[in-house]
């Protein structure tokens, strides 16, 4: 059995085996996704890694049952996993205004399919391992990022005034005291009902106390109300 599932031709024991091992560790990568409340979670993985598998294994398959009938080439249908799922990576991603959404899920899309086609080629090990780096990255990384302090994240602060506002300097200057970068902003004069909305596009770090930000704009500005949120909206 042992000599089945490791031979390098393709047989019955050793495709079940692969298919087998690519479903648990792109489900192993789609539990992490769900955690984390991503669109694409356990079955999309396992099914993303198990495809990839298979067209490995029919990649392997043709020119080893039909050497001699047909001139196949084992990482012809390879390649075309590799650029086609990328169809996969870009559903993942959210675009909003000001924000974008699910680029780590793509890119882990894209490297789960890599490990299927490992796991098809029968690079058992490496598939391991590579799935053991993912997780480390998805799970340990994030955590590192939020404990050092450098991330930033890209936020609309909508502010409603009360008023015709022109000068809006003072409100880039209470940002900048805590330590907020304004980045872009988008105005509109509301001349018949004499009201001013503003959105900035912010880039803050996740401990950026955002209700003590409010509180000095609202000090600073006749506030008629405050949001926050990820698309700008005039």
């Amino acid at each position: 059995m042992y000599e089945l599932i490791i031979s390098p031709d393709v047989n019955a024991v050793n495709a079940i085996f692969r298919l087998c091992l690519s479903l648990l560790l792109g489900g192993l990568i789609g539990i992490e996704r769900n955690r984390r409340g991503q669109i694409a979670g356990l079955r999309t993985f396992a099914l993303i890694t198990m495809g990839a598998t298979l067209a490995m294994l029919i990649s392997i398959f043709i020119p080893q049952e039909y050497l001699g009938l047909k001139n196949g080439d084992p990482g012809r249908i390879a390649a075309q996993v590799v650029s086609g799922v990328g169809f996969l990576g870009a559903g993942a991603i959210i675009q909003m205004k000001g924000s974008v959404r699910g680029l780590t899920t793509a890119a882990g899309i894209w490297m789960t399919a890599c490990i299927g086609l490992a796991v098809g080629a029968g690079m058992y090990m490496v598939s391991i391992v590579a799935t053991a780096l993912i997780l480390f990255i998805l799970y340990n990384l994030d955590r590192f990022e939020h404990r050092s302090n450098f991330m930033w994240e890209s936020k609309i602060v909508r502010i409603k005034l009360n008023g015709i506002v022109g000068d809006l300097q003072p409100c880039r200057e209470i940002f900048a005291k805590y330590a907020i970068r304004a980045s872009d902003q988008f105005l509109r004069y509301d001349y018949q009902d004499n009201f001013t909305v503003v959105n900035f596009v912010v880039l803050s770090k996740n401990q950026s106390s955002f209700p003590e930000v409010f509180k000095a704009i609202h000090e600073a500005y006749p506030v008629i109300s405050i949001t926050l949120t990820n698309e700008v909206s005039v």
